[in-house]
């Protein structure tokens, strides 16, 4: 019931091929998505800043599972905190606090590569304080969304972010710090990183501290955290298409990031003759998919069948995973990422204005983090355990089976949430 009032009272926009520009009218949200756009290109140059740097230290994907592992389980260590803070704590207060985080662990990351005392256990403990740093981060800023734009911007608001997201983090920032790296060393695509985020910081401190609140929640009085948490978890078991959604995600990443996480920096290597440039290249090729399908998504009315598209892209979409896995040209590479991130990118954008549009306001940072949480949960197994099991299994193996299981994973979800009929009962066109 609550769900379905939240999506009545929750107006959409006109449809319209510029509405995704409606949200840069506003002076909080230009800031803060600058902000947010300079963070991005920082974490995907620092992504590839990092596998290079422990190639550079220690060639063996092991140490490479290690320090992405810290990341991960960091994340999901936090993210339930980071939920219940955004939904106790000023969201600017803590999208500040972690810009201040993520400036301070890259700081020291390029101090120590420039000094030559970096070791593979720091690049390990400046990961596990950006991953912890980002769970608190995800949470905070969908729930300032809705406080600082109108509900029928939101959409346009999530295809901005879906397309800076893609571009900055798959597309320029790897790109980038690939040449850098490439022409230089890894402790300068470090220092790069840290100046982006310093930048992004001073963005963020030129907003205003107050943004709107509702008034039956300024008036709401505080619960009790865990109770705050255990309201999250019902909300989640009672609603199908929320559960069997992310239920689909944690196996998703699981079968899928590890690979690409973890094994596609030294397939790069091994395959190309500048394993460097050719890694940030082919992440480039993803993101500018991701970017054109959250920018198709978010520039169109949402379709009818949203739950079945959504799952449909995500699954069929992890498909040119086998392609990487057994293809030694350049071009069916980047050909097979680039589709990756049009379907990715396109259901990413599907997703977030679906938890916006059909979960209560005052319960999307918990929500938000159990997204995050339930969806990630697997994470740092995956990359734990795909570094190992690449010297007893093949690379063609492991990317034929991240390809495939999904499609399945996908099918199973949408029967047992009954998501086409969900869907049609609950239309948010």
């Amino acid at each position: 019931m609550c769900e379905e009032q939240t999506a009545r009272a929750q107006p959409v926009g006109r449809p319209g091929g510029w509405r995704v520009l409606a949200p840069f009218q506003h002076r909080e949200y230009r800031l803060l998505i600058a902000a947010v756009s300079l963070s991005i290109f920082a974490d995907g140059m620092f992504a590839v800043v990092l596998a290079l740097q422990v190639i550079d230290l220690d060639n063996d994907p092991v140490s490479l599972s290690i320090v992405t592992t810290c990341f991960g389980a960091a994340l999901v260590a936090f993210v339930l905190v980071g939920g219940i803070a955004a939904d106790r704590i000023n969201q600017r207060a803590i999208i500040i606090a972690v810009q201040s985080v993520n400036v301070v662990a890259a700081s020291a990351i390029a101090a120590l590569g420039l000094s030559g005392g970096l070791q593979i256990w720091h690049l390990a403990v400046g990961a596990t304080a950006l991953g912890a740093a980002a769970a608190f981060f995800f949470p905070a800023y969908s729930a300032i969304l809705p406080r600082i734009l109108p509900a029928e911007q939101l959409l346009a608001a999530n295809g901005v972010e879906g397309v800076v997201r893609p571009v900055f983090q798959r597309a320029v920032g790897p790109a980038v710090a690939g040449m850098v790296v490439g022409a230089t060393f890894p402790p300068v695509g470090a220092a790069v990183v840290a100046a982006l985020f310093a930048v992004g910081l001073v963005l963020l401190t030129a907003t205003r501290p107050t943004v709107k609140t509702p008034v039956h929640e300024a008036d709401q009085v505080l619960t009790h955290p865990l109770r705050d948490l255990r309201e999250g978890f019902v909300f989640m078991l009672r609603t199908p298409w929320l559960l069997w959604t992310l239920l689909f995600a944690s196996l998703f990443v699981l079968v899928v990031l590890g690979p690409i996480e973890v094994l596609l920096p030294f397939i790069a290597q091994d395959r190309f003759a500048d394993g460097a440039r050719s890694y940030g290249f082919i992440l480039t090729f993803f993101g500018v998919g991701s970017a054109l399908g959250a920018l198709a998504v978010s520039s169109w009315r949402l379709p009818r069948r949203y739950l079945t598209v959504m799952l449909a892209m995500w699954g069929l979409g992890s498909v040119p995973l086998v392609v990487i896995g057994f293809t030694s040209s350049f071009l069916l590479m980047a050909l097979a990422t680039f589709v990756i991130g049009v379907t990715d990118g396109a259901a990413m954008v599907i997703w977030g204005t679906l938890l916006q549009r059909r979960v209560p306001r005052n319960m999307l940072g918990r929500v938000s983090s159990l997204d995050f949480f339930v969806s990630l949960v697997f994470m740092p197994v995956s990359f734990a355990i795909v570094g190992p099991l690449s010297k007893v299994v093949s690379m063609q193996t492991i990317f034929l089976v991240a390809g495939a299981v999904p499609i399945v994973l996908a099918v199973i979800a949408m029967a047992a949430a009954r998501m086409p009929r969900d869907e049609i009962a609950h239309p948010l066109r």
